[in-house]
Order: C-alpha cells, then sequence, then structure tokens
C-alpha cells in the first residue's frame, strides 16, 4: 500500500478571512505567514516521499476549503460527491466535483437530498469502508453512502464518532495493514482482520495520521501519543508542525484527499 497522488488547497486568503468563527467551527484565527510556511512544509514532505501533489484553490468565503479531505470521497473506481454536514460548507462538493472531474475522475455516486456526509468520516482500507455515524454524517447520509460503496464491492463497515471527536479520521486512520486508532468502544467485528495499534487519548485528532507507504507516516508534532506508538512499531515518523491548522480543528490527514494508492 502506497499513497502515490493527492489534492491539497494550499491557504492564501480565504482561511484568514473568518467573519463568524463559531459558524466555521474555527476556534482561533490563524497566522497567515506561519499557516503557509507549515502547509508549504506538508507538501514538500509529501512529494519527497514520491507522492504526486495537485493543487486546489481555496473556494472563495470558504475558509475550511484547506480541509480538503471533507469535500469529497475518492475510490479506486471514482469519486463520489458528498453533501456537508456543516451548513457554510455547502458549496465546497461542487467546488471539488469540479476540480476531480477537471483531473478526469469520474463521479461514481452522489450523496442527495437532505442527506449529509463529509469525507473525513470515512476510510477506506483495501476492500473495507470504514464509516462514521457524526454530526456531520447523518444516517440518511450513511444509507445512501453504504448503497453505493456495496454497489462497488466494499465491505461496509459503520461505528458511532464520540466526542471530542469532529469525523473518524481523528479516532483512527489506516497506517498499511494496521490501523492507529484511539481508545473507543468499536462495535464487535468492526477492526476484524486488521493490526490495532491503539491509543489512550483523548484528543480530537489522536489517531489523526498520514501514511505514506512502507513505514512511513506523518504526525503532528502535539500528538505525543501517536509519536510514541509508532516509533514503537518501528514506523519512520516525520514529525511537523501544523499548529495553525489546528486552530481550525484539523490534523494533518484533514488537509490532504488521497487520490491514489498502490
Amino acid at each position: 500500500m502506497e499513497l502515490k497522488s493527492v489534492v491539497v488547497c494550499p491557504p492564501s486568503s480565504e482561511y484568514f478571512n473568518v467573519r463568524n468563527a463559531i459558524n466555521h467551527n474555527i476556534a482561533e484565527i490563524a497566522i497567515k505567514e506561519k499557516a503557509i510556511r507549515q502547509h508549504d512544509s506538508l507538501i514538500r514532505l509529501i512529494e519527497e516521499n514520491g507522492c504526486r501533489v495537485f493543487i486546489a484553490r481555496e473556494l472563495k468565503n470558504h475558509p475550511n476549503s484547506v480541509f480538503v479531505r471533507d469535500a469529497a470521497i475518492v475510490t479506486p473506481y471514482g469519486y463520489i460527491k458528498v453533501r456537508m454536514g456543516l451548513e457554510s460548507r455547502r458549496g465546497e462538493e461542487e467546488w471539488m466535483a469540479s476540480f476531480l472531474e477537471s483531473l478526469g475522475i469520474e463521479k461514481v455516486g452522489e450523496i442527495k437530498g437532505n442527506a449529509s456526509c463529509e469525507g473525513g468520516d470515512i476510510i477506506l482500507a483495501e476492500e473495507v469502508a470504514f464509516i462514521g455515524h457524526s454530526t456531520r454524517t447523518n444516517e440518511k447520509g450513511i444509507e445512501q453512502l453504504k448503497n453505493i460503496l456495496e454497489s462497488i464491492g466494499y465491505e461496509v463497515r459503520i461505528t458511532t464518532v464520540a466526542k471530542p471527536f469532529l469525523h473518524l479520521g481523528g479516532m483512527m486512520s489506516i497506517v498499511g495493514n494496521t490501523i492507529l486508532h484511539c481508545h473507543h468502544g468499536f462495535p464487535d467485528g468492526f477492526l476484524d482482520g486488521f493490526e490495532e495499534i491503539t491509543l489512550e487519548c483523548n484528543s480530537f485528532m489522536g489517531g489523526n495520521v498520514i501514511y505514506i507507504q512502507g513505514k512511513e507516516v506523518i504526525v503532528e508534532e502535539r500528538n505525543k501519543e501517536a509519536i510514541k506508538k509508532l516509533q514503537e512499531h518501528e514506523f519512520n515518523v516525520h514529525v511537523i508542525d501544523l499548529s495553525e491548522f489546528i486552530k481550525g480543528n484539523g490534523g494533518p490527514s484533514c488537509l490532504i484527499l488521497p487520490l491514489k494508492w498502490r
């Protein structure tokens, strides 16, 4: 398993142009120069590990558009158009759909009506699709998504996203054939077939890391327990400062939309 290409959206203006932080679920306005520098460092680190990076430009009046992971789901068969659960993020799904289609990626499904689904609540691991039922991904969204994913061959597993986590991606990440996850009472069978690296922390991004290839992972520097546990399991941990995106309630994996694995 190797991450071959991703979409990112570097902050330039919209991430700092926040009129109502509460509506955008942003804890604190980021320092512009520092955020740009941190995001550039993330891009360089990803590219240095052999992953191709496609650049999307921020969506006007959408400060959260830097968190591209939520705006679509990309499978080996094409992308799924989501419907954002946070009202202030509505419109990002159209923006990302257009960008993905400009790369030649076809749509294989769409979340419609009053259903909601954000990409941060879906983790694809080979033939298994993990889905989180959260404040951003509702029951109708899960029902529609389950039908789409099963139609293209995935086994779907569903769990509840507990506080303080916003998305399933804060609770767990796939790292090769292993799952790193925060301590949580997952349903019986939810993690069957995967080796587990369990954390006891309750940080909203405790399980949020970027897996690249082999034993290479990217972890935010404040995620101390994840760094320690991954190193104990012989991972080469690339530690990075993403403090200005933590202010936006996002972690490393929130900043990339995986396009292709090999």
